[in-house]
């Protein structure tokens, strides 16, 4: 049966990616209820566009320019006023589908909140601030509805309240340490421009006393020892995220003049 033939708003779907094809693999056949399924990549090398056509939805490539313009740009490619967002490491679930076509049957919000259950290394998450780990509204109406253009960690505009859904979907962030590797160098590199850009500098002090900040709030403060040896190793790889985020600041802030030129980016 299909959960949303009596919806009276269409849904368009939308999904951000770059050569993340396993995933998407995994992704797609739990979104198939959307009535417009988009796929925005940015020319990703491996086998992203054969997905997309194994499962006969859109694929456009968009020029990478910060997660906030990406995601802005595509939303400017959807047909329906009502959108859905989700991440290539994330679960639609059918409670999810179901709240979804319950909900926009009358909507009382420009803009839904959606909780998420984690899991850090195939090992589910209770704790460590990861529920109900609320990101941007995942649920909204697009013209109502604008991203900052943030080059990563991008906020949002909203012409009216936000509510919260009750059912969660599912994300798969980390599901071994070459990914937890692998997006914590481009996480940190895309934070410390952020960073950077506003104006915002490092120094010893942060280096210092940050990285242990961190740590102490996922596995203290937010009782991440409750979640065993996962919980440990996902409240250490916060403080090194964080070590390395101002780690990468202090290098941008402190980048040598090239040999007969000027830095890349001047020093405060």
């Amino acid at each position: 049966m299909d959960i949303f033939s009596d919806m009276p708003e269409p849904v368009s779907l939308y999904i951000i990616t770059y050569n993340d094809a396993d995933n998407l693999r995994a992704v797609l056949p739990t979104v198939s209820w959307a009535d417009e399924v988009v796929v925005a990549d940015s020319f990703s090398t491996d086998d992203t566009v054969a997905v997309c056509a194994q499962f006969g939805v859109r694929h456009v490539n968009l020029k990478f320019e910060g997660f906030g313009k990406l995601r802005n740009d595509t939303l400017a490619l959807l047909k329906h006023d009502w959108v859905v967002s989700i991440d290539s490491d994330e679960r639609s679930t059918p409670e999810f589908a179901d709240e979804v076509r319950r909900t926009l049957a009358a909507p009382q919000h420009a803009a839904y909140f959606v909780p998420r259950r984690n899991t850090f290394l195939g090992k589910p998450i209770r704790f460590c601030g990861w529920y109900p780990d609320y990101r941007q509204p995942q649920v909204f109406n697009r013209h109502r509805f604008r991203y900052r253009q943030d080059l990563v960690h991008e906020g949002f505009e909203c012409d009216g309240r936000a509510g919260y859904f009750q059912n969660a979907i599912w994300q798969h962030p980390f599901p071994t340490f070459a990914v937890v590797l692998t997006k914590t160098q481009r996480y940190t590199a895309l934070m410390a421009e952020r960073n950077f850009a506003a104006g915002r500098r490092a120094g010893i002090r942060q280096l210092l006393f940050r990285p242990p900040a961190a740590f102490l709030k996922k596995y203290v403060f937010q009782q991440g020892f409750r979640d065993g040896t996962p919980g440990f190793l996902l409240s250490a790889q916060h403080g090194y995220y964080t070590f390395l985020k101002y780690a990468r600041l202090w290098e941008l802030q402190n980048r040598l003049p090239e040999p007969g030129g000027a830095a890349n980016r001047p020093r405060p």
